[in-house]
């Protein structure tokens, strides 16, 4: 990958990652983020994100900033301007057999349909924490921004935003759920939600910075953002070899083998780092900024 010469002005489409690439702990971003993405476009290139949250997730300020489209869901939902490209929720059957694991094992858990997350029973209050030391985290990235804010008026806001914005997994359609995210607090949640769950399922470790136990999300088998950018290139005519995937979690691994550049964040973990053909600085270190300079496209 990545071998392909281009001159500058040759267009590209790029998939961008929302949370730990755009986003720091869900709502903080670089200015220079904001600008470049803008900028690129404004040069010919196609932004789009690319995302594990659902559509109805995506923080308002990243939507804000513009872009050409839109994979979400962890890749199966994708979107071009206001136009749907596909959907691909899983069978309720599977969604059973999920929502089955979660709750024979005491695991809590998020349903993702497109608009809506769906929240079990007691989770919000497990993320109580979780929540805590984003609150506290962003007030230090503020502070790296050199913005200055309450942290207890931001926790209470955190709070409130979390609580109004999931309804009850008693309330989900089961005909239209993309996929689940999980919270444990045992450390091994991952692989032996894997083992009990099968080849049918795909469950990769999750981003959200814990400050116990362990996190992971589950898609279907085969519906992942690299699979999702392969349908997508070929709706649109475009060549993979045109394509850069920028991100910093397990679930952009499909995403960099598929791309023709793939650039990982510089606080992903190391592992993932060396699956990149590039490593760009920290999120709110003019990463984004960074890898688009450095390939060429400002």
């Amino acid at each position: 990958m990545d071998t392909v010469t281009r001159t500058e002005s040759s267009p590209r489409i790029l998939f961008i990652d929302v949370d730990g690439t755009i986003l720091e702990h869900g709502s903080v971003i670089a200015p220079s983020t904001v600008t470049a993405i803008r900028a690129v476009r404004e040069r010919g290139h196609l932004v789009y994100l690319c995302t594990g949250r659902s559509a109805g997730d995506i923080h308002p300020e990243v939507a804000a900033i513009g872009f050409d489209g839109a994979i979400t869901n962890g890749g199966a939902y994708a979107t071009r301007g206001d136009e749907e490209l596909f959907f691909h929720p899983m069978p309720p059957a599977d969604v059973e057999r999920l929502t089955s694991y979660f709750e024979e094992n005491g695991v809590h858990y998020f349903l993702q349909a497109n608009q809506q997350v769906y929240a079990s029973p007691g989770i919000l209050g497990m993320m109580a924490s979780f929540l805590r030391m984003r609150a506290a985290r962003r007030s230090e990235d503020l502070a790296h921004l050199g913005i200055d804010e309450d942290q207890q008026d931001l926790l209470n806001a955190v709070l409130t935003e979390a609580a109004d914005r999931y309804l009850p997994v008693s309330e989900a359609d089961r005909d239209h759920i993309a996929k689940a995210v999980f919270v444990s607090e045992r450390s091994d949640s991952v692989d032996r939600a894997q083992r009990a769950l099968g080849e049918r399922f795909h469950v990769i470790p999750g981003s959200m910075p814990m400050p116990g136990g362990s996190n992971g999300e589950i898609s279907l088998r085969g519906t992942n953002k690299g699979a999702a950018i392969v349908e997508v290139l070929s709706l649109l005519g475009l060549d993979a070899a045109d394509a850069i995937g920028i991100g910093d979690s397990w679930n952009d691994v499909e995403m960099f083998e598929v791309c023709g550049t793939s650039v990982a964040m510089g606080g992903a973990d190391p592992q993932l780092q060396a699956l990149a053909d590039r490593v760009t600085t920290g999120v709110l270190d003019d990463g984004v900024h960074n890898a688009f300079a450095a390939l060429g496209l400002l």
